[in-house]
């Protein structure tokens, strides 16, 4: 990947062509937020976010790429600064940005995305848990964490000889490791659940309410759970108005 020597560098990547119209709506969001602040943004193909994976590692996660893409976005991420960007930015292909105006950066020198996940219990009650994602990160340059993090994910890939959940090395480490040593979060960059969803898709609803109760600050951005809104029965259209339900309203 090339860069330009400018100070923000924002970089996103998806198979293409894209799977669902929805995600052309993210992906400009997200282009149209890096242009507004002067920041460069790139859009990596296949080739090139998985260029700097072992072959032993593309091989080992072949049926999974979601986790070969997280390894591969840190690679990306470390590229950048070594190229000159003074703070470099990971969104995924479905993370929106629907209020751009007030997601601002935050003044520290990396940051995670907020995730407040709202889902049933087997007993039939709401409960929200509370962690940090990948969909959204930023590192600047001098920070320690990032070379850590990619680092400890390929040593974990390398290690592993049994099955791997789809977050192994993404969420599931992220949190991990920010439960013991309190990384800082981007508040703002949000996600939500398919409960979530439906309930802003409907005016309103408990899991919303739960979701504003828990979360630790107003969201302008979400990842949407690109992955899980098909198997949810939430479809081109719902995702379409959904989009338009945050940019006009907000969640």
């Amino acid at each position: 990947m090339k860069f330009m020597a400018n100070s923000t560098l924002v970089i996103q990547s998806h198979r293409e062509p894209l799977p669902d119209r929805w995600l052309q709506v993210c992906l400009d969001s997200v282009k149209k937020w890096a242009n507004q602040n002067y920041f460069d943004y790139q859009f990596a193909n296949d080739d090139e976010i998985f260029s700097a994976i072992a072959p032993e590692l593309l091989e080992k996660t072949t049926t999974q790429k979601v986790i070969a893409t997280d390894l591969g976005r840190l690679r990306l991420l470390q590229e950048g600064l070594r190229a000159g960007y003074h703070t470099v930015i990971w969104c995924d292909a479905d993370f929106l940005i629907f209020n751009p105006a007030r997601f601002s950066l935050p003044d520290a020198g990396y940051a995670l995305g907020r995730e407040v996940w709202i889902q049933f219990e087997r007993s039939g009650t709401l409960k929200a848990y509370s962690k940090v994602h990948n969909a959204f990160l930023m590192f600047r340059q001098g920070n320690h964490f990032l070379d850590f993090y990619a680092d400890s994910a390929e040593r974990l890939l390398c290690l592993n000889q049994g099955s791997m959940p789809a977050q192994f090395i993404g969420p599931k480490l992220l949190t991990a490791l920010h439960n013991i040593v309190q990384c800082p979060v981007m508040e703002s960059a949000g996600m939500l659940s398919p409960l979530v969803i439906r309930d802003l898709l409907d005016g309103g609803g408990k899991a919303l309410n739960l979701f504003h109760l828990k979360s630790p600050a107003v969201i302008y951005a979400a990842n949407l759970s690109g992955s899980l809104v098909a198997g949810e029965g939430l479809g081109e259209t719902d995702m379409i108005r959904l989009s338009r339900v945050l940019i006009e309203s907000g969640c």
